[in-house]
This record gives C-alpha cells, structure tokens and sequence, in this order.
C-alpha cells in the first residue's frame, strides 16, 4: 500500500492500561513507546465548517453563499490567522448536506464499550493494539485494531492469528465512515481484511448510536475467530495439483483478477510455503494473496484494495466460486485464441482437468456453504 504520511502505534486504552504490543507485533512496528488509544484519537486531526464565499469578477466582491460549507482543521486556521507557517487547513468544500463526523464521534464510544467487553475475564481496553495511519494531512485516516488473546491457533505456529478491526474515514466526501473484520497472522504478518460485512455510516446527518454499532461489531469479530479456525482447516484438506492444471501458480492468481505483479509475489510465497510447491492446499494460496497485498499493493487503502481483498477472501470461504472464477477465466481465453484446432484439443484437455478438480470439490462445497449461511445469520442477528 502507498505509505502513510504518519503512523501511530498504540497498546491500551488510555493511562489505566498497562498494555503492550505483542512481541511479534513489536517486531514489525517498532516504536519506543507505544501511545494510548485515547490519546491517539484526540491528537488526530479535527474538522469544523466555515463559511464559503465566491468572487464577483464585475464587483471584486465576496459573496456569501449557504448551499456549501468550507471543512477546515480548526488549529491549523488559527494558527494561520496568527501569520504562522501550518499545513494547509482547508479539507473540502462539499454541500450543506455533508455531515462533519470527528474522530471522536466515533471512536469515543468504543471507547465506553471496550472496558465492557471482556476475553477470559480481561477488558478488551486493557488488550487492545495496533497501528493509525494518516494520509492528505490526517484528512484521511486508516486504522486497525487488535485485540491480544482474541485470535486463532494453528497446529505447528508460533505465533497466532490476532482478531480485531479495520476503520477509517475521511474528511473530503469519499470514505465514509467505515468498520469491517480484520486479523493478523503473526507468522507471517499478513493483514486479512474484510472477514465481516463492511459497516458504513455515511456523512449525511444520519448519524446513529455509534456505542450500539460497537457493540454489534465486535459481537461479530468474535464470531468470526470462533469459525476462522475451522474454514482454514477444511481449505487445508482441499488441494490444486497444478501439474494437472494447464497454467502455473501465478497464473491462477492472474485468471482469479489479480495485476501481474501481485500474482507474481503470491505465487512465490504460496510456494514457499506449501509443502509441496505442485500440490498446493487453498489455505496456502490464500495466505500467498494476502501476502501479496500486505507488502507488495502499491495502490491505496479503500476501494482500489478491497476488490482484490475480495478475491483472496474468496480462496479460504469460497473455493468453488475461486474455482468457477478460474475456469470462466481460462475459457474466455480460450475463445479468444485462433491457433488452431491443435490448441482448441488442448485447451479441452485442461479445461476437463480444472473440471475435476470443481467436482472433488463437491462433498466440501456443502459444509463451507452451511458455515458460511450460519455465520452470515449470526452477523444480521448481532447487528440487529
């Protein structure tokens, strides 16, 4: 991802916690002191609306008008009006129907629910870390959340896969405020985004009970860890031997909508880490996409990353989707290439042989289907 202008490391909630990152964590952000979460949100840039006024070129005159509203960081317009040299305080100039939601709008109530939700008996405030990260002058703001003891073991890891959530928004009319289900693999400090619904509250005035969100939020976080570990072991059990397969392992990365470079360094890690680079369980080529997009995507966080947060997604809750996807891929090439009746036999061959592998799919398609119905259940009811 584009890197932040600032990041921000955080362990706890506020001054009553006596938190810490994660050892693992600690290898990966190193800071000298980790801040509190409370103190992290109240330093984060704020907005306010002013008012907006337009030239009369005939006149020179300014000219008031009510139907949009200038939001500016406040700070820094006093400071520029004291002749001091500051970041440029103004964010957007949207209509007057834009709602202006601050930072601690939205994460003072977590705040409230944090000390209230406990794992085995310990406040998620006193267990909570993780990292901000700002862009365009902290008009922009990306954070994940984690919660240490809230996670996931796998058989033969050191170190556990670590629930909590992504969020952000921002303040120039095109991120709404938004949460979704997030983990990091300590192994391999892969980030997995998207492991819930995203939630939305849009800068339209309609702003809700943002302690009742919260609340329903993290009530499916914890759903989560509990099913996580039991997808990942049936997609463990599911195999591609892509000496059957009529392309390479970066190749299905690129048939699945992945750009060429991130296909590249997904292949290479799934075959790193597979035990045998020919026979690859869906598992490892989930945890090759995630790698990919951690530390290679060179786009920025929002829509531009969520579409292919989706396809990875897909590999670990949805093989037989990433298998149709794949197949409908590798056919639209086919049709597309005049080589012959010697290609066209060939390309039959391979598409028979992906074939076999959607129908030993088969027996495991109705238990992932069953979880997934269960837990996508489990979600609504804990929104509602």
């Amino acid at each position: 991802m584009k890197d932040p202008e600032t990041r921000t490391v955080f362990a706890g909630l506020d001054g009553r916690s006596d938190a810490q990152v994660p050892d693992w964590y600690a290898k990966q952000k190193p800071v000298d002191e980790p801040v509190a979460f409370t103190e992290a949100i109240r330093e984060l840039p704020r907005a306010i609306e002013t008012t907006v006024a337009y030239q009369n070129p005939y006149s020179d005159e300014w000219v008031e008008t009510e139907r949009f509203n200038a939001i500016v960081e406040p700070s820094r317009i006093r400071e520029q009006s004291q002749g001091e040299d500051t970041i440029e305080p103004l964010f957007h100039i949207p209509t007057d129907s834009y709602a202006i939601i601050n930072p601690v709008d939205v994460y003072g109530p977590l705040e409230e629910v944090l000390y209230g939700e406990t794992i085995d008996g310990t406040a998620l405030g006193e267990v909570m870390f993780g990292e901000i990260r700002q862009y365009r002058t902290g008009g922009e703001v990306h954070m994940d959340i984690m919660f240490d003891g809230l996670e996931v073991r796998l058989p033969g890891r050191s170190e556990p896969i670590t629930m909590g959530v992504t969020s952000g928004y921002d303040f120039f009319g095109e991120h709404a405020v938004y949460v979704e289900g997030f983990a990091q693999d300590g192994y391999c400090s892969n980030s997995m985004r998207s492991l819930t619904d995203k939630e939305v509250i849009k800068h339209v005035g309609d702003v809700q009970n943002f302690r009742t969100w919260w609340e329903g939020i993290l009530e499916q976080v914890e759903l989560v860890a509990n099913d996580l570990f039991e997808f990942i072991r049936d997609a463990q059990e599911i195999e591609i031997d892509f000496t059957e397969m009529p392309f390479s392992v970066a190749e299905f990365y690129e048939l699945l909508g992945f750009p060429d470079y991130l296909a590249d360094r997904a292949a290479g890690d799934a075959e790193a880490n597979a035990a045998n680079p020919f026979e690859i369980d869906m598992w490892t080529l989930h945890s090759g996409a995630t790698y990919a997009l951690t530390h290679f995507f060179q786009g920025k966080e929002g829509a531009s990353l969520d579409q292919y947060v989706r396809l990875a997604n897909d590999i670990l809750f949805n093989p037989e989707g990433t298998i149709e996807r794949v197949e409908q891929a590798y056919e639209e090439e086919l049709e597309g290439d005049d080589d012959g009746a010697q290609r066209s036999l060939a390309g039959e061959r391979a598409l028979a042989s992906i074939e076999r592998v959607s129908e030993d799919l088969q027996e495991k398609v109705d238990q992932f289907e069953e979880r997934e119905d269960s837990l996508r259940e489990r979600f609504q009811d804990a929104m509602a």
